[in-house]
This record gives C-alpha cells, structure tokens and sequence, in this order.
C-alpha cells in the first residue's frame, strides 16, 4: 500500500527519507525533531548549521547519518495561532515541499510525523487530514510508498476513525 499510517518511532523506520518536523533554525529542539537529531548523531547538527534556516512552508534536505534512512528532510511546520495566519496553507506546503524534494533525491519511500501536531499546537485532527490529502494528491501522480508514523495515542484514534483505509 502506499500510504499507511502507523504507530512507531520515525527514528528506526528502514525508509529512503524520513521527514523533520523541524523549527526555523534547523538546529534541533524538542519533540520529533529532538528525537531525529539523537539518533542521527552529531553529524546531522553540523549539516544543518550550513543551511541557513528554513522558513515556515519549506523544506531542506541533508544525510542520515546515524539514522536507517539515507536521507532527513526537515519541513518547517507553523505554529497554530488560531487559524487566520495562514497555517493551513504553510502546512500543505511542507508536504508538498517535502514530497517534491524526496523525488527530486530519487526516494521511493518516506516516512512523515504529523507535522505541526506536537509542540507547534496544530489541531491534531486536521493537522493528520491536511497531511492526509497532500499525500493522497501526491500519490495520485507519483510511485512511492509513504508512512504517517506516530507515537501519539489521540492521533492514532483519529486515524483510525478518520482514515481506516490507511491505518495499520
């Protein structure tokens, strides 16, 4: 199938690519982003301290490093201020950024957290549905096989209510 969704550490998924919900900086911090820079090692801070920052909507790509995956790309997700600053569309354009750059690098399987759903306060329920719909269009034009891997309980529930075809 190409698109599931399932609970587990993004960290030990044996995938191409795997997607950062990362800050502005690129320099790590808490929640998956913490997570993907521990386990990738030192290597993965010393790229990123190259890149200049990414804005929120983008995506930059760099190594693995540590990490199974060949490659991280980190995709700055907004921060929810209510919903009238433009979130919905800075988010769908992390995945599409972040889809378009793991073709670009020949990745034929990626692996994302719902992006904006942790310490940035997107609403869970619709930041899994806009993620759900990026996917879904990218696929419909693309051949690759994508993961949502989630730790998160309440999201899981949402998945499995919301989007049974793709929750494992």
């Amino acid at each position: 199938m190409p698109l599931r969704i399932i609970k587990a550490d993004i960290t030990a998924l044996n995938v191409d690519v795997i997607i950062n919900a990362a800050n502005k900086t690129l320099l790590g911090g808490g929640g998956v982003d913490g997570a993907i820079h521990k386990a990738a090692g030192p290597g993965l801070l010393e790229e990123c301290k190259t890149l200049g920052g990414c804005p929120s909507g983008g995506a930059k790509i760099t190594k693995g490093y540590n990490l199974p995956a060949k490659h991280v790309i980190h995709a700055v997700g907004p921060r929810w201020s209510g919903g009238n600053h433009g979130e919905e569309g800075l988010l769908r354009s992390c995945y599409i950024n972040s889809l378009r750059l793991a073709e670009k690098y020949g990745c034929r399987s990626a692996a994302f957290p719902v992006i904006s759903a942790g310490v940035f306060r997107y609403p869970k329920a619709d930041a899994l549905r806009i993620a759900v719909e990026e996917m879904r269009g990218f696929l419909e034009g693309h051949d690759m096989d994508i993961t949502i891997a989630v730790l998160d309980d309440d999201i899981m529930k949402i998945a499995s209510e919301n989007f049974p075809e793709f929750t494992q």
